[in-house]
């Protein structure tokens, strides 16, 4: 019981010195505040009321919407009335500070001159003529209006063509400032909304930080990588940007942790996409889409003489005087070395011959450099592609599709072998299942065209047919091979050989109609890349052959069809049978057979 009484006592008394102490504390500052107030003195940059003070001065210089002036004001006067030690201050403070720092009135004034602009944007970018020709009347109609609604531009296209890089030149030509916001793998709402104030560390959303950051309110606002936005139980952060990047309605944008509107109506957004087909469509009917194609290898070459070897250069400590690169050793990087629609990894291979051009002067082994062809297997290794993925030859069962992904686009080989047997269908090469359905109609458009075609009519009840696409583990889906797989079938059933130079696209329908596809841009110019010289494209296609470069045009000679009977003459080195043939493997031959009864035999 002592040992209780004695514990009690004395934590009464280590209580009653605290008391005594916080009371004393607040006695001192009350006096010292009166005697300060006596004197007329401003008292010091801590003390509370000053400081609220200085706070109200700033909400009038901040040239505020009414509004917010009075919800800041609102918010002043409960910061006012909480005692100094309240947890809930320093969130107030903030929020305070938060809003005050926020560019309500201030403004990146230029003066819009468009030919400067279309110089700027031609110094620091080969081609992309349909990007900079929006950019420029947009920059017109802002110099004529004053203002303009902010259009919402997405530019779409495959890695490494300078989507995000052109962005940097926009703000430059229109002499605004640059905010990037990187929106790949974002899954939270509150990313861009902003949290709630009710909770611990609340923050604002992506796009009023950004502002903030800026220090101006009519920046050039990039979302980078908006197809690669998530969802998941924390919201859908695509649907939060309906409103900010909507210019009928985002004069008013609402941020939660702000609890006020923004104007982001001066903003101009600028969003990056290397596909379209994951953006949600509410987005995407708010964005208007330019597209990026993939380069040639003339706009290769051109990009990297003007831009990447006098970059690497610089950023190796190297001057122009060390390295000359020839323009056959160039042709070489870009054809042996490269297969992309952009130029990210030309960058690469360039930069690894001028590292290793750069330890030889650090070594002082010479101090000037010419590189030409015969020397960039000496610094790059041997070739890693070849520049024609055709065939050499004209080959029975073989026809050459074209794909088109967000990395650009390019030629694909189709194989259908005959064997016999009792009608069995087999896919190969990892085909998705629009592709496997393009198989299916294939064959009934060949079953249906049997006669024509010189077959019998129960070809299939005695064959075996297995369609097999090369490239095993890379998944291959869509229905524009329809073509390319009615062309390899019909080769391998009537054994008459496909033409190696020509290249198709089309989704071939249950009657044989050749219908419209998309990407053909990309298609024809990964097809122009990989040596085709013939293409067959649908004739609904052919208002798309106008954005083609006139130095792919040049190389390449189109064919626009509306039916397999107009691509079978085309794509077969041979006329079809008449009458209908037998099908199979020969079994006994009596003679030795050449090399060319061979291939035919076999199909």
């Amino acid at each position: 019981e002592i040992r209780v009484l004695e514990i009690g006592q004395k934590i009464a008394n280590q209580t009653q010195e605290r008391v005594k102490r916080v009371t004393k504390e607040a006695i001192l500052r009350e006096q010292m505040s009166a005697i300060k107030k006596e004197l007329g003195e401003e008292g010091e940059e801590g003390d509370d009321a000053n400081e609220i003070a200085l706070l109200k001065k700033q909400v009038k210089s901040a040239k505020m919407p009414e509004e917010v002036t009075k919800k800041i004001e609102k918010e002043l006067k409960r910061l006012s009335k909480m005692p100094a030690m309240s947890p809930e201050v320093s969130y107030i403070r903030t929020y305070i500070d938060t809003i005050l720092e926020l560019p309500w009135s201030v403004k990146t004034e230029a003066k819009v001159n468009v030919a400067e602009a279309e110089k700027l944007l031609d110094e620091d970018h080969y081609g992309l003529p349909k990007a900079k020709e929006r950019i420029l009347e947009f920059l017109a109609v802002q110099k004529l209006a004053g203002k303009l609604k902010g259009p919402i531009l997405c530019f779409a296209g495959p890695p490494g063509v300078g989507k995000t890089s052109i962005g940097k030149s926009i703000a430059k030509a229109l002499g605004r400032k640059f905010v990037k916001v990187s929106l790949g793998g974002i899954r939270d709402e509150a990313e861009i909304r902003g949290h709630r104030r009710t909770y611990v560390g609340a923050l604002p959303g992506r796009i009023i930080q950004g502002i903030k950051q800026s220090g101006s309110n009519n920046p050039v606002f990039m979302l980078d990588e908006i197809d690669k936005i998530g969802t998941d139980f924390r919201g859908d952060p695509s649907a939060a940007l309906l409103e900010a990047l909507d210019p009928e309605q985002n004069n008013n944008f609402s941020d939660h942790y702000l609890e006020v509107p923004f104007d982001l109506s001066d903003v101009m957004f600028i969003a990056t996409a290397n596909m379209l087909d994951t953006i949600p469509s509410a987005l995407r009917d708010r964005l208007e889409v330019i597209e990026f194609p993939g380069y040639t290898e003339l706009e290769k070459f051109q990009i990297s003489k003007k831009y990447l070897i006098p970059k690497q250069v610089e950023n190796h400590g190297l001057k122009d005087t060390h390295i000359t690169l020839t323009d056959a050793a160039l042709d070489q990087i870009i054809t042996y070395y490269t297969r992309e629609a952009g130029v990210r990894n030309l960058e690469r291979e360039v930069a690894s011959v001028i590292r290793k051009v750069a330890r030889k002067v650090a070594e002082e082994k010479g101090n000037q450099f010419t590189i030409d062809a015969s020397d960039i297997a000496d610094y790059l290794g041997p070739e890693k592609y070849t520049p024609h993925l055709t065939g050499k030859e004209n080959e029975v069962g073989m026809s050459t599709g074209l794909f088109w992904t967000e990395a650009g686009g390019g030629i694909l080989v189709i194989e259908v072998s005959v064997v016999p047997g009792k009608g069995q269908l087999t896919l190969t090469g990892h085909l998705g299942d629009v592709m496997k359905e393009s198989c299916m109609a294939a064959i009934s458009y060949v079953r249906s065209r049997a006669t024509s075609l010189g077959l019998d009519e129960k070809f299939n009840q005695k064959v075996d047919i297995h369609v097999h696409v090369p490239s095993g583990a890379v998944p291959k889906d869509g229905p524009s091979a329809g073509a390319a797989i009615t062309t390899a079938l019909v080769s391998a059933l009537t054994r008459i050989p496909t033409k190696k130079d020509v290249a198709m696209t089309g989704e071939v329908t249950l009657r044989g109609r050749v219908t419209e596809i998309g990407g053909l841009k990309e298609k024809v110019i990964g097809a122009h890349r990989a040596g085709i010289k013939e293409v067959i494209v649908p004739k609904d296609n052919k208002k798309d052959i106008v954005e083609i470069p006139e130095e792919v045009k040049r190389d390449l000679t189109f064919h626009y069809v509306e039916h397999m009977d107009q691509v079978l003459p085309i794509i077969l080195a041979g006329k079809i049978a008449t009458k209908p043939q037998k099908l199979g493997i020969r079994k006994n031959v009596e003679k030795p057979a050449k090399d060319e009864d061979f291939k035919v035999a076999i199909g």
